[in-house]
């Protein structure tokens, strides 16, 4: 065989794994919010989607995590790419909007109500902290980062911090079970405008 006819048989690849991705994630979203985090197991999405379970764990450790990136597949969570030229307050209430609806649905708060009782060093804690906390502290990063860019503001070290700030309340309320909506994240971000906006955050936050 020909290395041109060769190359050509190898191209299909990428786009049958991407194709088997989003099934094996809309058959898990589908599960989850049919039956529940208990029922989900990665031979009963392998089935539903039509792939082998060694497809599922090139992609997710384990149930967990195929279970929280499911959760927010169906947002713009994960996918969200700052734009460089959204001033910061308006960039951070549209991520957070995101984080908070994450959390809408039936099943996202039995998930929030499941995390307040586990074991911190279980399967499902560890993958609700890579997916969902990580995941949203990632895209949080990007907005500041590309704020402090545009001269907005002024981090210095302190950008641990700060998303400690953005994040710390919205977690505690859901893992409390206490109110939370679009107005209550709004209004975090706003308070947290003003502090870095009237501060230089590398120093004041030592």
């Amino acid at each position: 065989m020909s290395q041109g006819s060769e190359h050509r048989k190898r191209k299909p690849g990428r786009p049958r794994d991407e194709s088997a991705r989003k099934a094996i994630l809309d058959a898990a979203y589908r599960m989850l919010m049919e039956r529940g985090l208990g029922r989900l197991t990665v031979e009963a999405v392998a089935g539903e989607a039509g792939v082998g379970k060694p497809t599922i764990y090139r992609y997710w450790a384990n149930a967990q995590e195929l279970a929280m990136a499911a959760l927010i597949s169906r947002t713009s969570f994960r996918d969200s790419d700052p734009d460089e030229a959204v001033p910061l307050d308006t960039a951070l209430k549209a991520h957070m909007a995101d984080v908070v609806a994450v959390f809408s649905t039936a099943r996202g708060r039995q998930i929030v109500s499941t995390m307040a009782s586990a074991d911190t060093e279980s399967e499902l804690s560890k993958a609700f902290r890579g997916q969902i906390i990580e995941g949203s502290r990632a895209i949080g990063r990007e907005i500041l980062i590309a704020a402090e860019n545009r001269g907005e503001i002024h981090l210095g070290d302190s950008v641990e911090q700060v998303l400690d700030f953005l994040y710390a309340p919205v977690f505690y309320r859901l893992l409390t079970g206490k109110p939370i909506d679009r107005d209550y994240t709004d209004r975090t971000v706003e308070l947290i405008d003003r502090l870095l906006s009237g501060c230089s955050c590398g120093s004041a936050m030592k």
